[in-house]
């Protein structure tokens, strides 16, 4: 249910909907159903499970300060790095990118903070805590 988590930008809908899949799929390994009425909080520790939300932020957050240290030349690095041309932008909302949750935790510099390992993976913590507390 993870895998290649780390490339999609998150929202708190995208979000919502993991939890809710990942509540269906614990509720199906216990054979409990919806009319049982038993609490999220008593079904997770029956099974144990990481909560998803956390396991794929910290995923994504470990990402993106590996592809900020590369110093070789790969596409990962230049992508993040490009800048489209300017023209003219559709209207309403512009969509969520990669690294907007990123910037909002790190700054603008986030790739020269990813440097530091100890300052990434203290603000890693921070950032892991965003997608677990909001209760979506």
């Amino acid at each position: 249910m993870t895998y290649g988590t780390e490339t999609w930008s998150f929202t708190a809908g995208r979000m919502r909907k993991l939890k809710v899949a990942q509540r269906a799929m614990e509720r199906a390994m216990l054979g409990v159903s919806l009319r049982d009425k038993l609490w999220n909080e008593y079904i997770r520790s029956r099974t144990r499970v990481t909560d998803i939300a956390q396991r794929i932020s910290n995923l994504k957050w470990q990402w993106a300060g590996h592809i900020a240290r590369r110093t070789d030349n790969r596409w990962g690095r230049k992508v993040l790095e490009w800048q489209p041309r300017t023209g003219r932008r559709s209207i309403g909302r512009p969509p969520t990118r990669w690294s907007d949750d990123l910037v909002r935790h790190a700054g603008n510099r986030w790739m020269q903070v990813a440097q530091d390992r100890a300052l990434w993976h203290s603000l890693g913590e921070a950032y892991v805590q965003q997608w677990t507390c909001e209760g979506l």
